[in-house]
């Protein structure tokens, strides 16, 4: 068995390197997997990492936690840290030693930071004791939910509150909704119904409301929880027969965030008890939000009274970031960090990463976590380096051209179309959309895009792109439209 970690790396230079290494991994991965996934699996590790970063040592609690990490995450690791410390990384698994020793490990606390802790906190860990409270009101985050053991739990990360959620122009009408809602719960807005596309913030979103209402209120009763999890819910409760236990849960609640409600789709049992819940929280003027990845009309295989009742509230839309609104998340999260970045790195990195605040934040850790291995200043050149994986693929696939096919086929209208002088509305408009797309999602100029668009000057594709931009504000099936070609271009 290999070795466990002396407690000399803890004031070794190199050790603490490798733990940046091990750490960045860690966020990746916090960022990649289910919340539930993470912190079952992922979160207790406790990592060893050689000083030359050509070997990672994972030491876990037991055997069954050791075969399942390495049927079911082991090569996905292996993959990050190799990407991460651009050189091949050998992983290795072990388990840990069961006595009781004060050697210093170093492990994740509820933020995604590291704080370094004795062998036998991490024993505990593996055992399933939780040491870290993300809620800060003793409802743990890091242990699946155990309704058995009679302890409720909220599941809110302390961390993601309205002060740490940058405010723009794409956020803008949902985080004031959000605000209202957790200042004045039961009245307004109620309930409160988010979309938009994967990593734009959405649970961010949520978990704001459920954490400044704990402030307010510390005695609210408030759950956040994934759709998948209301349906592992239901399912317990069929199997032990403990649907009072089940509905005492959820329907005592003051406010229920829920995520990823698209999930109930073809699953007519979880849809009832929803609806159950859902009306016994609304006749004790209890509030729900939840979140999606399409407006409500446009969820599949969800009964119609259901969809009824989640568009009865408010309904509002989370855009992907803007420029500047991109360059903001960018230097406030390196700040977060304990590192300036330059503001035409940022603008760099904005201009180049598009699609959604997630893959904001894992262009930003490969940035510094390229920026620590080499022992180089944060600059444009730098950032170009750590990311060129990104940018060649993103070079790769997005092209004007691949726009306009994409666009046509999905208006069903011909390519030549986009070119062509004609102007009834029904090859104007996918054209306009067309124009839109090629300015978010490529780097060409205006008079480049316009050239490819059958020769149209500058000002026509500026008047298309501030046409679609105004309109997809105002009108939710145009939203979806884009959101849809947005999700295909990206692959």
């Amino acid at each position: 068995m290999t070795e466990e970690p002396s407690s000399s790396s803890a004031s070794n230079p190199g050790a603490d390197a490798g733990q940046s290494l091990w750490q960045a991994c860690l966020e990746q991965l916090a960022q990649d997997l289910p919340e539930q996934q993470f912190n079952t699996w992922i979160k207790p590790l406790v990592a060893q990492v050689a000083e030359d970063f050509s070997k990672v040592t994972l030491f876990v609690a037991n055997r069954f936690k050791l075969d399942w990490i390495r049927a079911q995450y082991a090569k996905r690791i292996s993959l990050l840290l190799e990407d991460l410390y651009g050189q091949p990384v050998t992983l290795e698994l072990a388990l840990a030693q069961r006595e009781a020793v004060t050697r210093t490990y170093v492990r994740p606390n509820a933020s995604g930071t590291q704080t370094p802790v004795s062998h036998n906190d991490q024993q505990g860990q593996g055992q399933g004791s939780s040491h870290n409270n993300s809620s800060g009101n003793g409802n743990s985050a890091s242990s699946p939910p155990d309704e058995s053991a009679g302890a409720f739990r909220n599941r809110l990360n302390a961390g993601l509150t309205f002060e740490t959620l940058v405010e723009g122009t794409a956020n803008r009408m949902a985080r004031s909704a959000a605000m209202h809602v957790a200042g004045m719960p039961g009245h307004l807005y109620n309930p409160l119904f988010i979309y938009g596309g994967v990593g734009l913030g959405k649970t961010h979103l949520v978990h704001a409301v459920g954490n400044r209402l704990l402030a307010d209120k510390t005695d609210a009763k408030v759950l956040y929880i994934h759709a998948e999890q209301f349906v592992s819910d239901v399912v317990k409760a069929y199997q032990r027969r403990t649907f009072d236990e089940f509905k005492e849960r959820y329907h005592s609640l003051d406010l229920l965030l829920i995520d990823d409600v698209q999930f109930f789709a073809n699953k007519d049992r979880t849809q009832e008890e929803f609806f159950n819940a859902f009306e016994a929280l609304l006749a004790k003027k209890s509030h729900i939000v939840m979140t999606s990845d399409t407006y409500p009309k446009g969820l599949a295989n969800i009964h119609e009274r259901l969809v009824s009742r989640f568009d009865s509230g408010l309904t509002v839309a989370i855009e992907p970031p803007e420029l500047e609104m991109r360059v903001a998340i960018l230097i406030n999260k390196a700040r977060v960090e304990g590192t300036e970045m330059p503001e035409e790195v940022a603008f760099f990195v904005a201009k180049n990463v598009r699609s959604n605040v997630r893959e904001l934040e894992g262009a930003l850790r490969k940035i510094l976590a390229y920026s620590r291995f080499n022992q180089k200043e944060i600059s444009i050149q730098l950032a170009r380096e750590a990311l060129r994986d990104l940018l060649s693929i993103q070079n790769r696939q997005i092209s004007v051209e691949n726009i306009q096919k994409t666009v046509a086929d999905y208006y069903k209208i011909k390519v030549a179309d986009m070119y062509s002088k004609k102007r009834p509305a029904s090859i104007a408009r996918p054209r306009q959309i067309a124009m839109y797309l090629a300015k978010e999602l490529t780097q060409k100029s205006l008079p480049e895009i316009g050239e490819l668009f059958g020769g149209r000057d500058h000002t026509t594709v500026l008047h298309a792109v501030r046409k679609i931009s105004g309109e997809r504000q105002q009108l939710t099936e145009l939203n979806q439209q884009l959101h849809v070609l947005e999700q295909t271009l990206k692959g």
